[in-house]
């Protein structure tokens, strides 16, 4: 018999509340997904930059301002080259030999970080409305950032279109996109 059966067949003082808490430890003890992983980790990472701040800024006093001195600063572990604008092989796919251009990080790592810790500022309390890493100003880097590296790359981002729901006329072969 289970340790719960056997609390409640022997008339245990132990709660139901209890029984429900040991129950969620036992869920929280499973192996985190990837992203849930990453997610923690970047946020814990984020409360250790804001920590390190001189003076150390709390969580609740944290705006859009903080979030982009951190996403420069993660600039300086970046891995993808961008190149300069008066470098020789700036707009150049595949350039033929080194240079000094610095690394940076990739807009998509950047991308995705924002979304995690997006995510993570609420489970961890924090409201929508207030959720530094959903700011305008956020948005506006991250694009600066794409475009900046698409024409240093010369690979210009384009956008994916969203697929319109076609159908079939009367048994016509030729597809026609629905009127509104």
């Amino acid at each position: 018999m289970s340790s719960k059966g056997k609390d409640i067949a022997e008339g245990s003082s132990r709660s139901s509340s209890a029984a429900a808490a040991s129950d969620h430890h036992q869920q929280q003890q499973q192996p985190l997904s990837r992203y849930e992983s990453q997610k923690r980790r970047d946020w814990n990472t984020f409360g250790q930059y804001l920590r390190n701040q001189r003076p150390p800024v709390a969580l609740s006093q944290c705006n859009s301002n903080q979030v982009l001195d951190f996403l420069r600063y993660l600039d300086q572990f970046g891995k993808t080259k961008v190149h300069v604008q008066g470098c020789l092989f700036f707009g150049q796919v595949e350039p033929p030999g080194p240079c000094t251009c610095p690394l940076r990080q990739a807009w998509g790592s950047l991308d995705a970080l924002i979304g995690r810790l997006r995510a993570a500022y609420e489970e961890n309390g924090g409201l929508p409305e207030t959720n530094p890493f959903a700011s305008g100003a956020i948005r506006v880097y991250l694009r600066e950032v794409r475009d900046s590296q698409a024409k240093a790359r010369g690979i210009p981002y384009k956008k994916k279109k969203k697929k319109r729901n076609l159908i079939k006329a009367n048994g016509d072969s030729s597809n026609l996109p629905l009127q509104q």
